[in-house]
């Protein structure tokens, strides 16, 4: 056996030696001439790297760098479409010259398009859910977690980082945004930005701007006063530029004032670049661009999917001099400066494995972190394990999975086909199997909801009955309304009938109105939970987590109450439809007037005194809170200091917020979130919380003199649990 072993081994090293003989003969590929080059030197800047790499550049690399080679699905194949990853679209790069591809993906609550791919995605929750947190820490490991899946799967570039207000609830796509105040929104999305950019990808912010409604997205023009948009929707998209510093901007569909967002010289050249300083790129939104010299002249950069106006129009328009060969190059430059800023050039891709369990793990603690306490009589909630006999689960695949939000932004559920348009996605995220887990002892019982009486029936044999209600939103749709849809309050009213302990999960993208508020014990907001949502809420409803997340917007008790009670639709037999726009507009074809300007969400609640069913800032917790101390110290940059107090008996974090009442003579809706604090207590544990308010939070739009100013006078400053529940109150004078 020695001897046998022996030989193998020298069979083994003259095998080596062969191979490595053979290797030797084999000519060497040389290294390309760009390793070396002046722009690979990272000690230079994007901008010197950029300007290097350009001055080598022909005519057609330059024209090929500003439009998109197509995506599947999106009209005829283009020639270069093999070296697409499957994403929503891609830029050629330059090879001779060592510039990469930017491979794009829809990339909203997780990479888009995986299933096609024969990868997995990991589902966070919907990023409005994930705003309820109010916590910048997991808005960074949201962030960081899509950059390192793009990575994994070949993507550069992530086209999420949604942060348009919630201006108008029953958008279809209020899922993917961050909430109704600019700076929870902006400090949110910004945090995502930044943490998402560190993993060498891209990062991009959108839908810039004003872009409200779905319905008519491609034609509805957007009216509305500088000093509003300035306050409110640009000033979400500003913080988050600041925080975040993303190398793309996405501009929107809809028409501002009178102009395309993909053409609008305003908001791509007098605010983003000239007042922001803004050095990325302006990629237009799929189908958005509608010109060629006036899109170039008013700031976009890059068109999406295709080169119907960037393509062979721009080089003529460039050969015949209506297009300054230097206004191309700052578009090309401002591309290059992007993948050089982000890594993409020295970090090039190399495909690997996705974290499966690390990444549901960081899933499942941002979805415990934003799942909102709406209600709780009588201490129905948490659970006990221990005490219940019985447990009816109601609702409609609640045996099976949980609600995801539709469009470009949908994550493919594991081992299933690719997700079509249109179609409701369930993640296989099972609240049955997940409560079972959490109370073992107990008999839980399932009925679909289809029928109410024998729902109700179910209910009134258990201890406690779970009713899970959802509402499915998407691009490309609006509601009609917030009612829950299917007759889904006929089902809780006669559960709730039946059961006084009941309990309603709600699986959804916005606001809803609950007709049966006040007949059940307990309200649960899970939203779009994601790829482990059942595992987190059943952890909240069994008390093993303290829900600690509040409102990111208000739940109005009916659309009456709403701005806009009627939807503004597009006139009929109209050319534009999503997700693909038909055809190309010059000039929008209906308008929305927002004429409530500056209150928008809790702002407009406040001033027209109009009561809700769920405000601004609310959530529950198993223990309670007490505020104490308040002391302003005005200044340049005013601190405002106060004290929070467990005075329950569980540990928990209360969501501490401020906001400020600007003097009369500024003509501002009552209050503004100006800060808040996410602070851990043990119970009966006090601690002192200190922010420092940023003096633009504090400030007005001046538009005579086109910028930001604060108006001298009287600012009272409020501090408590949410924007209606603020015991704490003091006055200041600020110059």
């Amino acid at each position: 056996m020695k001897k046998m072993h022996a030989m193998q081994l020298l069979g083994a090293a003259a095998l080596l030696a062969g191979t490595l003989a053979v290797q030797a003969q084999w000519p060497r590929q040389p290294e390309p001439a760009w390793k070396h080059a002046a722009w690979m030197n990272q000690s230079l800047s994007p901008d010197e790297r950029a300007d290097l790499v350009l001055k080598q550049m022909t005519l057609d690399e330059k024209i090929d760098m500003i439009h998109g080679e197509g995506m599947p699905g999106w009209g005829k194949p283009k020639p270069n479409a093999y070296l697409g990853n499957g994403g929503a679209g891609f830029t050629l790069g330059v090879e001779r010259l060592g510039i990469p591809i930017i491979q794009m993906s829809d990339a909203a609550y997780g990479v888009r398009s995986s299933a096609a791919n024969g990868r997995y995605s990991t589902a966070l929750p919907s990023n409005v859910g994930a705003a309820a947190s109010w916590d910048t820490d997991a808005a960074c490991q949201y962030g960081a977690l899509i950059g390192r899946e793009l990575r994994a799967q070949g993507y550069n570039m992530t086209l999420g980082g949604g942060v348009n207000l919630t201006r108008e609830p029953r958008n279809g796509r209020t899922f993917e945004y961050q909430g109704e105040d600019p700076i929870l929104a902006g400090t949110l999305v910004g945090n995502r930005i930044r943490c998402e950019q560190a993993q060498h990808v891209i990062g991009d912010i959108k839908h810039y701007a004003v872009n409200d409604q779905e319905d008519g997205r491609n034609e509805v023009d957007a009216i509305i006063s500088k000093r509003a948009m300035q306050e409110t929707d640009l000033l979400a998209f500003h913080i988050g530029i600041e925080i975040g510093n993303p190398q793309a901007v996405m501009c929107s569909y809809n028409g501002i004032n009178g102009d395309f967002a993909c053409e609008n010289k305003y908001t791509l050249t007098d605010v983003l670049r000239d007042q922001w300083g803004f050095k990325g790129f302006v990629l237009s939104d799929w189908g958005g661009t509608h010109s060629t010299e006036k899109a170039s002249a008013a700031g976009l950069d890059n068109e999406e999917p295709g080169e119907v106006f960037f393509g062979d129009a721009f080089k003529q328009a460039v050969q015949s001099g209506k297009i300054p060969m230097a206004q191309l190059d700052e578009h090309v430059h401002r591309i290059l400066r992007a993948e050089f800023a982000a890594g993409l050039v020295d970090h090039p891709i190399h495909k690997s494995v996705v974290d499966v369990f690390g990444d549901l793990a960081i899933a499942r603690h941002i979805e415990e972190q934003s799942i909102v306490l709406l209600r709780n009589q009588h201490q129905q909630l948490p659970l006990s394990a221990s005490s219940l006999h019985s447990i009816a689960i109601i609702g409609d695949h609640a045996d099976y999975g949980m609600l995801s939000g539709g469009g470009s932004a949908q994550v493919d559920p594991p081992g299933q086909h690719p997700a079509h348009w249109g179609q409701h996605v369930w993640f296989p995220t099972s609240p049955l199997k997940s409560i079972q887990a959490m109370a073992p002892q107990a008999r839980v019982s399932f009925n679909s909801g289809s029928d109410p009486a024998t729902a109700a029936s179910l209910a009134a044999s258990a201890d406690v009955a779970i009713v899970f209600v959802n509402q499915w939103t998407s691009e490309g749709m609006d509601l009609p309304d917030l009612t829950l849809p299917n007759h889904q309050d006929d089902l809780v009213a006669a559960v709730a009938k039946a059961n006084p302990h009941t309990v309603v999960v709600l699986e959804n993208g916005t606001a809803v109105t609950m007709p049966w508020v006040d007949q059940v014990s307990a309200i649960v907001e899970a939203w779009y939970p994601g790829s482990d949502g059942a595992t987190a809420l059943a952890r909240v409803l069994f008390g093993a987590v303290n829900p600690s997340a509040k409102l990111p917007m208000t739940f109005p008790r009916s659309v009456a109450d709403l701005p806009h009670p009627k939807l503004i639709l597009p006139p009929p037999h109209s050319e534009s439809a999503a997700p693909v726009q038909r055809k190309v507009l010059t000039s929008p074809t209906f308008s929305v007037h927002y004429d409530e300007g500056l209150k928008v969400g809790y702002k407009w609640y406040d001033a027209e005194k109009k009561p809700v069913l769920f405000p601004f800032g609310f959530g529950l917790s198993y223990t309670t809170y007490s505020y104490s101390g308040l002391k302003v110290t005005p200044g340049d940059k005013p601190t405002v200091t106060f004290t929070v107090t467990n005075t329950g008996s569980r540990a928990g974090v209360e969501i501490a917020q401020v906001y400020a009442a600007l003097p009369a003579s500024a003509n501002e809706p009552p209050k503004r979130l100006v800060g808040w604090s996410r602070v851990a207590l043990n119970p009966g544990e006090s601690k002192q919380v200190t922010l420092s308010i940023d003096p633009m939070y504090l400030s007005i739009f001046d538009e005579a003199a086109n910028h930001f100013r604060l108006v001298a006078g009287s600012y009272t400053f409020l501090a408590g649990g949410s924007s209606q529940s603020l015991p704490l109150h003091q006055s200041v004078q600020l110059q």
